[in-house]
């Protein structure tokens, strides 16, 4: 049988296990960080850190370029995903995303 097949099969029988009182559960707890906010020197800081101009910071958050000019002026705020993808950013974990490649 395959890989997939017996991985799949040993979880089943796990929680078989689990269900009749035999075997322990096995958990896995994640901790996810409260979403950054960001103001607009720091918005303004990370794109230029990332050498990026603001259409392919546009580009890489998904959002429109008048977005990115709007929040850098301080007349509207990121939210939700965007502000996650800025603490990549500001992390320098650029390669670690699996939507940005170096151009050879």
């Amino acid at each position: 049988m395959s890989a997939l097949f017996n991985d799949l099969q040993e979880g089943l029988l796990q929680a078989i296990d689990y269900a009749k009182g035999t075997g322990p559960a096995r958990t896995a707890t994640y901790i996810i960080d409260p979403v950054a906010e960001f103001n607009k020197d720091q918005i303004r800081e990370i794109r230029m850190q990332a050498r990026m101009s603001q259409s392919v910071f546009a580009n890489y958050l998904g959002v429109s370029v008048k977005t990115v000019s709007a929040w850098e002026r301080g007349r509207t705020h990121p939210r939700g995903s965007a502000c996650r993808l800025m603490s990549f950013l500001a992390r320098n974990r650029l390669e670690s995303l699996p939507f940005i490649s170096v151009a050879q």
